[in-house]
């Protein structure tokens, strides 16, 4: 159960609809359409909205496709700022996908990673934690606080349609040797990390963006391959996401989202990992095929999941909004409601842990031409990534 004051003050209490809905707020991290923070998300963001999650569509570009670094400042800076209005007075999270290689939401100037297999490739974990360490900079510099990487899947599949070069290897220790030096890295610059998709999307042969995989793999194999990185970065670790994948063998209903038979006992106990547990996407036809969003919210906690991304529509967004809002009006002594108490609790610790960002756009400049930036661009340039 949470040990925030506020939610301990209230845990045995009846809210308000209104109580409710803000509250419920805290639960998700938003996508959206535009180029600019819309006035209804800047309003969620005000009265709790956990945070949001920025992509190449919410992205202004000059003629020759370089990424606008006033117009992105603005649009990070407007985040943070309609935050500041909310009434816990915590930081709210500003996300965003910069993996490297093909998904890298922010292309040039920005430095341009390559995939994590052609590092993987070198095994030079000093090199990967400086890689990370320029990623942390440049994202903490356009005002982001949280990165949602590494990937710590292991590819075990050749022909996985999904993750392929995203994974550092094939070889399950030396992901959670490369991951965790990119973690430490990103993570020493102010940007918290995020190990994805617990409990393993390597080796699958669907992608979950547009069907829900199947893998057959039981306990034991879990254990010697795809829990391997999740457990050796347990300490480290403040937020892993969930796979909209199907263990058959472990649940034959629901996706590890979704699932209780898996979150719990395999992250929380077999991995021993008690940070924030946060979904990837609901829109994912791997979950949205299975459950509506509302449903998947009612689910998704039930499995142990801390936090809801919901990153392009509105109407999804409202279900998944309205399941939580009546979770939190119903009775104090409901199961679910004190789930979601403790969910909110821990989504709270994270944020209250999130580092400053008060950017200059001179600032961000300065950093991606400077000394450091240029020598280790050079590097990689060197090493034919």
């Amino acid at each position: 159960m949470t040990h925030d004051p506020f939610l301990l003050a209230n845990a045995g209490e009846l809210l308000t609809d209104r109580q409710a809905a803000d509250l419920a707020l805290e639960l998700f991290v938003v996508g959206y359409e535009g180029q600019e923070l819309p006035a209804e998300y800047a309003e969620f963001l005000q009265r709790g909205l956990a945070g949001a999650i920025l992509f190449r569509r919410n992205l202004s570009y000059s003629d020759q496709g370089v990424v606008d670094l006033d117009h992105l400042v603005g649009h990070t800076a407007a985040i943070h700022a309609a935050g500041r209005s909310q009434p816990s007075q915590l930081p709210v999270i500003c996300s965003v996908d910069q993996e490297g290689g093909a998904v890298a939401r922010l292309k040039a100037p920005f430095t341009v990673l390559p995939p994590m297999r052609r590092l993987g490739e070198r095994g030079d974990a000093d090199l990967v934690r400086r890689v990370g360490q320029q990623l942390g900079r440049e994202l903490r510099a356009a005002g982001f606080n949280v990165d949602y990487a590494p990937v710590l899947d292991v590819d075990t599949n050749p022909a996985n349609p999904i993750i392929g070069d995203r994974s550092f290897s094939r070889d399950p220790h030396e992901v959670a040797r490369l991951a965790g030096a990119l973690l430490q890295g990103l993570q020493s610059a102010g940007v918290l990390g995020c190990g994805k998709h617990f409990p393993g999307h390597g080796d699958t042969a669907q992608d979950s963006h547009l069907e829900l995989p199947s893998l057959p793999h039981d306990l034991q194999r879990l254990r010697s391959v795809e829990l391997v990185p999740f457990a050796k970065l347990a300490n480290e670790l403040q937020l892993v996401m969930t796979a909209h994948v199907l263990f058959p063998a472990l649940d034959a209903t629901w996706p590890a989202t979704l699932s209780p038979q898996i979150l719990l006992p395999l992250l929380r106990v077999a991995c021993g990992y008690q940070g924030v547990i946060v979904s990837d996407d609901l829109e994912m036809r791997g979950v949205a095929n299975v459950l509506d969003a509302g449903g998947c919210v009612r689910r998704g906690l039930q499995a142990g999941c801390d936090l809801f991304l919901v990153c392009r529509q509105r109407d999804t967004l409202q279900s998944a909004w309205q399941a939580a809002q009546d979770i939190l009006a119903g009775p104090p002594d409901a199961p679910l409601r004190r789930r979601a108490l403790d969910a909110i609790g821990r989504a709270r610790t994270l944020r209250a842990g999130l580092q400053p960002v008060g950017t200059q756009v001179a600032d961000l400049r300065a950093l991606l031409s400077d000394s450091a930036t240029l020598a280790l661009r050079a590097e990689l340039a060197a090493g034919t990534l």
